[in-house]
């Protein structure tokens, strides 16, 4: 299949036993192992349009949804701490099947007993996590220099220990990872007939229009500072000082930044006749309420809603793919099942409660199944200094002003290195991973990148 960017005109949590055991983390208190700070947002009920599509998509009755929501949302508590245990031989977490059992790779043997005290069943890895991002992160720099030819898609997988290149070709993705520089020990080349492409004029809950013809998807609303409120969407909906009106056919905002291809999300400030709310559209059914934004694990159930064909649901398969559209290549996307069709670009992704990203592309359709890219959000929330609203503003006509940073060493847009201590809120942490900075990544909100001392 052919993956080209498809643009459409006008004329168209709760309660239950988990099966990642008692959940515990043994082995994994003390001062050099600390449990991840709970999360921040509140457990709750999730909606009855996103168990409606779950029970479509993936066969599920609203009760086995609602305990692989919950189930989910702990294995990525403990996947967070052991991550942090492991260090360099942390392999990977994901996890399988509907109870949401938690499966934690290790390159050292002796972690094992770690792995399976905190509840979770331990495999044995070829390679480290970090290396093989680091091996992905050489491909990424060779793409943005010049888009490989004949391979759409490369990504980390966990579950082989191997950088996946996807190709038609095998040559093709041979020289991309020998001009890359990659060790060839750490690549894994698939051969596959996937064309990604994008999905142009989609909506992520309500459809837009861009300059009066385009139609796309918004994403997740947002504020700039105290007062601006827009949404995040895909960048390849459209380019700076593209006019939007909204599905109601009446002037709405315009887009204010946006990049594509490299990554694909943008954002467009609206005016003040638009109301942002911490909603995604149901779609004949109850609105799906957003609470946070924490990334679900591999394997984890995800849900989509786009203009075109509403709600569908499938899994996470792999984080931080790389994908090239005839555009060029995108980084960062997240790799999933779920379908989707013209229309539905830019639209909400969303595990649980939790905001995931923007439909960014992919390849085949609703009617015969096919595989979609999003755009996490957090990166579009950094780029473009925005919040996103959510339940915890209160639910009301629009979110609270974006709150005070309790102060502290700790900054947004600073490179920090494993070791690394900063301050926030009176506390001091240490990096367990290097990483750059993102509004929203607080120390006490991303306990698999800071530990409290």
């Amino acid at each position: 299949m052919r993956h080209i960017p498809l643009r459409r005109r006008v004329a168209a949590a709760c309660t239950g036993v988990v099966a990642v055991g008692a959940l515990t983390l043994a082995g994994l208190t003390g001062s050099a192992t600390a449990a991840p700070e709970p999360r921040t947002t509140p457990a709750s009920s999730p909606d009855a349009a996103l168990l409606r599509a779950m029970e479509r998509d993936l066969g599920l009755t609203p009760a086995e949804a609602r305990q692989r929501i919950a189930g989910e949302a702990a294995a990525t508590d403990i996947a967070a701490a052991l991550k942090q245990r492991l260090g360099a031989s942390f392999a990977g977490a994901r996890v399988t099947g509907d109870g949401a059992t938690l499966i934690v790779a290790t390159t050292d043997p002796a972690e094992r007993r770690t792995i399976t005290a905190a509840g979770a069943r331990a495999e044995l890895a070829d390679h480290g996590l970090a290396r093989l991002e680091a091996a992905k992160a050489e491909l990424d720099a060779a793409a943005g220099r010049r888009a490989p030819e004949g391979v759409p898609l490369w990504y980390v997988d966990t579950t082989a220990s191997r950088v996946v290149l996807q190709a038609a070709d095998r040559a093709a993705a041979d020289r991309f990872a020998a001009d890359a520089g990659v060790d060839r020990a750490l690549v894994k080349v698939v051969r596959a007939s996937e064309e990604p492409r994008t999905y142009a004029d989609l909506r992520g809950g309500d459809a837009y229009y861009m300059n009066g013809s385009g139609r796309c998807s918004v994403g997740f609303p947002v504020k700039r500072g105290a007062s601006q409120a827009g949404f995040v969407t895909a960048g390849h909906c459209g380019t700076v000082g593209t006019t939007t009106t909204g599905v109601n056919q009446q002037a709405q905002g315009t887009f204010q930044g946006s990049t594509f291809p490299g990554r694909d999300y943008a954002w467009v400030a609206t005016n003040a006749n638009w109301t942002p709310r911490n909603l995604v559209n149901g779609y004949g059914n109850a609105d799906v309420t957003v609470a946070g934004s924490t990334q679900a694990l591999v394997g984890a159930s995800i849900c989509r809603s786009g203009s075109t064909t509403g709600w569908r649901c499938g899994t996470v398969q792999q984080l931080n793919t790389s994908v090239t559209y005839p555009q060029g290549t995108v980084s960062g996307v997240t790799r999933t099942s779920v379908c989707a069709e013209p229309g539905d670009s830019g639209g909400s992704f969303i595990s649980g409660n939790q905001a995931q990203g923007m439909t960014s592309g992919g390849s085949g359709n609703c009617s015969q199944g096919g595989t979609t890219y999003f755009q996490p959000l957090a990166p579009a929330l950094s780029a473009y200094g925005l919040t996103l609203v959510t339940s915890n503003d209160g639910g009301g006509p629009g979110p609270t002003d974006p709150p005070t940073e309790p102060g502290g060493s700790w900054a947004a847009g600073t490179s920090y290195a494993v070791g690394a201590t900063v301050t926030y809120g009176g506390a001091t942490y240490r990096c367990l991973q290097a990483h750059t900075a993102q509004a929203g990544w607080q120390p006490p909100n991303t306990p698999s990148l800071w530990q409290r001392v």
